[in-house]
């Protein structure tokens, strides 16, 4: 059967996972916002592309648009040539005017044409217009997310194998405290910024919030016969010979 720690022992262990753990922390605003900014860009460089391909299709259509049109015009054409070819072997009034009437025709079918041709040219003008300014945008982009991923590359570099480390013995440290303890040691990491759940007395105020621990407490923690919590940020308290701070013998002097 495992041996019960005292309770210094797990204020101990407590205190040092929070040393680990903090200087974890201090790697992670090291990278500062770069992963996430990293991140963002990424996705709005994958908008932008899925908005490239999506005028570039527009555009593709205007352009086949444009081209089945000058396709009607040049078909109406040679049949104008034909028809006009034919007025001049017209054997009677009804077939002159049925010509005449089919030449009437292709004429309006080329002005239609025509003009379709130039409002589908006019619209494709305006997404080769947006086009070029998407692209131009996720070229940008592009610079700013080499740039941004190069920072963090390097950082990342630099810190790998220590945060590789730091974290095999925050594991180790984890292994040492019971789970009673780690759950509000954890909640307490997530609830403040900072990420402090075990902190020492300083200047007579609690080192996480800054209100004043009373004498009393001073006492109790300095005993270290019971874990004993902020009242008013809920961190573990610590006094200095737990965080290595001071011999115990200066402690009870």
């Amino acid at each position: 059967m495992a041996k019960e720690l005292t309770v210094a022992e797990k204020l101990k262990n407590l205190y040092e996972l929070q040393t680990i753990d903090s200087q974890l922390d201090e790697i992670a605003i090291l990278r500062g916002e770069l992963p996430v900014e990293v991140q963002d860009l990424e996705d709005e460089i994958a908008g932008l592309e899925s908005r490239r391909a999506k005028i570039q299709g527009s555009v593709d259509e205007l352009e086949d648009t444009i081209s089945k049109h000058e396709a009607t015009i040049q078909e109406a054409q040679s049949l104008m040539e034909r028809y006009s070819t034919q007025l001049d072997n017209v054997k009677n009034n009804r077939e002159y005017e049925a010509l005449v009437k089919e030449l009437e025709m292709q004429r309006l079918d080329i002005q239609l044409a025509e003009k379709r041709i130039g409002q589908a040219s006019k619209e494709a003008r305006l997404k080769q217009d947006k086009l070029a300014v998407t692209e131009e945008r996720i070229e940008k982009k592009q610079k700013d997310l080499k740039i941004k991923k190069k920072e963090l590359e390097d950082i990342i570099s630099k810190t790998d194998k220590q945060e590789k480390d730091l974290s095999k013995k925050a594991g180790k440290a984890r292994g040492k405290i019971e789970e009673r303890l780690l759950k509000p040691y954890d909640r307490i990491r997530n609830n403040y910024r900072n990420g402090l759940s075990v902190v020492t007395v300083e200047r007579d105020s609690c080192g996480g919030c800054f209100n004043r621990i009373p004498p009393q407490i001073q006492l109790e923690i300095s005993l270290q016969k019971n874990i004993i919590a902020c009242e008013h940020c809920g961190r573990i308290l610590v006094d200095d010979v737990i965080a290595g701070k001071a011999e115990p013998s200066e402690e009870k002097a």
